[in-house]
């Protein structure tokens, strides 16, 4: 069950907060398979528009039940600064670590190539 809550903003929007299990890396699954959390903060119009964004990404068991752990105010801030209007920070509780978009979060990581260098050497490709 995901820790969350949500802030109703003096123009009517809202920045929703959610901690929530790290999703896995494709190749790279095995290092965050350790149970680490990251805290989610969106902004939106309203709460269901908030929960819809984050599962048209690819989280699709995000709820939000309750009001235990709404976003603070540096928070608020982090996620109002953000043109996406969506970060994300693995460890809540240190305020060292930055705010990172959304991308960096649900970004696949590349296949790695089986050979460093191609096969013909110093030929120039055909245009």
């Amino acid at each position: 069950m995901s820790g969350g809550g949500f802030i109703r903003l003096p123009g009517g929007s809202v920045v929703v907060a959610l901690s929530l299990p790290r999703p896995p890396h494709g190749a790279r699954s095995g290092l965050y398979d350790c149970g680490c959390r990251v805290r989610v903060l969106v902004h939106a119009v309203n709460r269901q528009r908030a929960l819809t964004r984050l599962r048209n990404l690819g989280l699709r068991s995000v709820y939000l039940r309750g009001n235990t752990e709404p976003p603070t105010p540096d928070e608020v801030t982090a996620v109002l600064h953000h043109p996406d209007g969506l970060v994300w920070r693995e460890a809540p509780e240190d305020d060292t670590e930055s705010w990172h978009p959304i991308r960096a979060l649900l970004r696949p990581q590349p296949a790695r190539p089986a050979a460093a260098e191609p096969a013909g050497g110093n030929e120039r490709p055909a245009a």
